[in-house]
């Protein structure tokens, strides 16, 4: 094998170490240490903090306080110490965890040579890798990273003109071989990826940057052979030796560890017990059940947590049933909406679009409204961002626009409500694009890109039919509403990270008004009849989108018949009732009067000051898949993702197959991402908001550089600077179908069982055929009734914390 390949292949295997990390304007929530799920969770923090410092587990403090909040519980508790072989009491226990906190080995201070090489490479990623935000681009950008740097770096005074980047090649894999000449070829990939995870933030987005391709990457293209080659020409240069570390020697700090997983999985046995309890109680009552009838109309919602709360409320105002399903609708699109300059993906950063779909006037005279006021609105925001961006220009457009301009600031700071009311109305005014364009949802014979423009039949029928038979459906009401959900805020960078994570960090109501555009479709009700789905002449399906942050669902009814308009107004006049109701849960939640829930929302909405304009998927805990009977009666606080399933339909277990390695992959994701998040901010979240700068349209950083931060800003989580919102817990997935058949579906899938095996997520299932009773998955494919659980645990022989410690 030629060095070169030896070269890129040492790289990619280095790379995976580095989680992905998507830009800001499409911020996909994942697993920061995805790559390291091929090995049992407490082996992967370990290696993870010897890598890049993070912490991998709760603090104690945070153990404690959900002691004393009666989240953990007592005998579930014992039993993990005892299984581990500690027996003193949990705050003895706790305190010697404490000790060994505070002994273990702080990071070294990183030296000055190779801060100042961060720094360097830090500012000329930033400027390479801007995507529009940067009013002087960076030269030469279309020849690529590396290229552009080698033309640069001899006019970049702080570089110092010496080593390999006095001269440097024309190639990246030559200088990356020139760079490792003194070193073994075994030393490469741990080099490697100590010299990745130095800057794991923009390491991160190049690595999904080069993956995914697109507009700004096929335009300014940039890879990690490009980046490595850069960054070890300036360690070069910087006389910065880079021969691997062997990692920290980690002695007592390995039973610290092992204290704080038994305290975490007790903590997750905890929820999930309850959790399964309350389902298998319902499971229970299902077989006494007997049909409700029609319902007056049927909504499905994303198994986003936040619908949890929606449904609930939707559900007692009438005559209602909801549904869980992935929120982009089961089509893998890329969008592109009528005044978008760019195609956005619309499904789950695990697939690839398969069709560009595109919004098409058909409206001419309020497509002229609505122009008119984009026109005005685009022009105040070229005002705005350059008073941003041009200290003198604000200065003048202050002094010519006298104390209006002073008052609209005093505004929108001090009584942001009611500037939420002028902007509401003006948005009345505006013309939605679903009022006044159609979707190109038909198969045009035409591409964009790679991508075939609409679909076919044959595709619309499939998708209509995999979204019906996933979530079990037997019966239509007279309406069925697709909901998508996508959130409001202002000066939020992370507004994406509100948004449906099913769609990339895209609002979902395009994808609902694609489904809802393919059920109306008379040929594909036709063959979705003769595949079984009895759909009634009468039924109309309709799309709509939930705003998460206000809890406003607006329907897009433009093609509804006047048969049908009844129905419509009174199912409006209850979502605006369980408006009411869900926002006076999620104000009491933030700490505000939920007696003024709609008032309060629209505030946050509105403030461009909040910081925490809702709380997101924060409080995720578990992910419950089965019909929604089993839950429908349980108030779940806004904690587990939902997906309708009905065993019953499904013998050959296919659609259960689809769920597991789709649904519950993408909820891993999101889980992981809040987990560690929550548990070491510093490193996997990103800090602050107070003291966040944006850079570049793709991240944040925290000060005036650095590297980027990758995960979720501590706002989102933290209730109080030193108390958790969010309960750091791993996901707890519950299926309600026979055990069999959920075995058999992990057997054809070694990724599914390799994250059970490795504890990165839990499954239990609720098993209808066997008297409803919950088995818990072991590893290998075994299982163990949930109430044998603290039974079946060997009692250890020897309950010493030395014995464990020396393990």
């Amino acid at each position: 094998m030629s060095t070169e390949h030896t070269i890129e292949d040492s790289i990619d295997k280095a790379a995976t170490t580095v989680g992905s990390v998507w830009p800001i304007h499409s911020f996909v929530t994942a697993n920061p240490l995805s790559g390291f799920e091929d090995m049992p969770f407490h082996e992967a923090v370990t290696q993870a903090a010897d890598l890049v410092g993070g912490r991998g587990y709760p603090t104690p403090e945070t153990f404690r306080a959900a002691l004393d909040d009666g989240q953990i519980d007592p005998d579930a508790l014992a039993s993990e110490l005892a299984e581990r072989g500690y027996d003193d009491d949990p705050e003895t226990l706790l305190e010697r965890m404490d000790a060994g906190v505070e002994s273990e080995p702080s990071d070294a201070e990183t030296d000055a040579d190779t801060a100042r090489v961060d720094r360097v490479l830090t500012k000329w990623l930033s400027a390479f890798l801007d995507e529009g935000q940067a009013h002087w681009p960076m030269p030469n950008r279309e020849d690529g990273f590396y290229s552009a740097f080698r033309s640069m770096a001899a006019y970049d005074g702080q570089i110092p003109d010496d080593g390999i980047v006095a001269d440097l090649p024309e190639s990246p894999v030559e200088t990356v071989e020139a760079a490792l000449e003194s070193y073994p070829q075994s030393q490469w990939v741990p080099i490697f990826e100590e010299q990745l995870a130095a800057l794991p933030g923009w390491t991160g987005f190049i690595k999904q940057r080069a993956a995914d391709g697109g507009e700004w990457q096929s335009t300014h293209p940039i890879t990690l052979e490009g980046y490595l080659a850069a960054r070890l020409a300036l360690l070069d240069a910087f006389g910065v030796d880079v021969e691997p570390s062997t990692g920290p020697e980690r002695g007592e700090a390995d039973a610290t560890d092992e204290l704080a997983d038994a305290f975490l999985s007790a903590w997750e046995a905890s929820y999930r017990g309850e959790v399964v309890d309350r389902v298998a109680a319902e499971s229970e009552a299902l077989d006494d059940s007997g049909s409700a009838g029609r319902p007056d109309a049927q909504l499905v919602f994303c198994i986003d947590t936040r619908s949890e709360v929606i449904r609930r409320h939707i559900e007692d105002t009438g005559d209602y049933e909801t549904h869980g399903y992935a929120g982009f609708f089961g089509i893998p699109m890329e969008y592109q909406g009528y005044d978008a300059e760019v195609a956005v993906d619309a499904c789950p950063p695990i697939l690839d679009p398969q069709h560009h779909v595109s919004e098409v006037p058909t409206d001419t005279e309020t497509k002229a409204s609505h122009d008119r006021w984009s026109r005005f609105r685009e022009t105040a925001g070229e005002v705005i961002e350059s008073l941003k961006t041009n200290p003198a220009t604000a200065f003048g457009f202050v002094e010519s626009a006298g104390s209006g301009y002073g008052l609209a600031l005093a505004a929108r700071t001090l009584v942001p409500g009611r500037v939420s009311d002028l902007l509401g109305t003006a948005d009345d005014a505006v013309p939605d694009n679903h009022e006044f364009c159609d979707q190109a949802v038909h198969r045009q014979h035409s591409y964009v890109g790679d991508l075939p423009v609409g679909l076919t039949d044959e595709e619309k029928v499939e998708y209509a039919a995999n979204a019906f038979g996933l979530m079990g459906w037997e019966e239509f009401g007279r309406l069925v509403v697709f909901t998508g959900h996508a959130s409001e805020t202002a000066n939020n960078p992370f507004d994406s990270s509100l948004d449906c994570g099913a769609c990339a960090g895209n609002p979902g109501g395009p994808n609902a008004r694609v489904l809802a555009a393919i059920c109306n479709d008379e040929t594909v009700k036709a063959e979705l009849r003769d595949r079984g789905f009895d759909i009634p002449e009468d039924t109309v399906f309709v799309a709509g989108e939930h705003n998460t942050t206000t809890d406003e669902i607006d329907l897009f009814d433009g093609d509804v018949p006047e048969s049908h308009a009844d129905g419509l107004d009174q199912l409006r006049a209850d979502l605006a009732v369980a408006r009411e109701n869900a926002t006076a849960e999620r104000a009491e939640s933030m700490g505000a009067d939920g007696s003024a829930g709609v008032r309060e929302t629209e505030r946050r909405a509105a403030d461009w000051a909040e910081t925490r304009p809702e709380w997101g998927l924060a409080g995720n805990a578990g992910f419950v898949i089965g019909p929604r009977e089993l839950t429908s009666d349980l108030d779940l606080d806004g904690r587990a993702f939902l997906h309708s399933y009905n065993h019953s339909t499904d013998p050959d277990g296919d659609a259960l197959e689809a769920i597991l390695t789709g649904p519950m992959v993408v909820t891993q994701w999101i889980n992981a991402q809040y987990y560690f998040s929550t548990v070491d901010n510093a490193v996997y979240g990103s800090g602050s908001k107070v003291t966040q700068n944006p850079v570049g349209n793709v991240g944040v950083y925290q000060g005036n550089g650095g590297d980027l931060m990758t995960g979720l800003p501590l706002q989102s989580l933290m209730a109080a600077d030193d108390r958790p919102y969010h309960q750091p817990l791993r996901l707890s997935t519950i299926i309600h179908a026979p055990v069999d058949r959920v075995s058999d579906v992990l057997a054809d899938h070694a990724e599914l069982t390799e994250l059970l095996d490795n504890d990165w997520l839990s499954l239990t299932v609720v098993d209808p055929t066997q008297d409803h009773r919950a088995f818990h998955y072991e590893e290998e494919l075994t299982w163990t009734p949930a109430s044998e659980q603290v039974e079946a645990r060997p009692e250890p022989e020897t309950p010493t914390t030395a014995a464990v410690a020396d393990d």
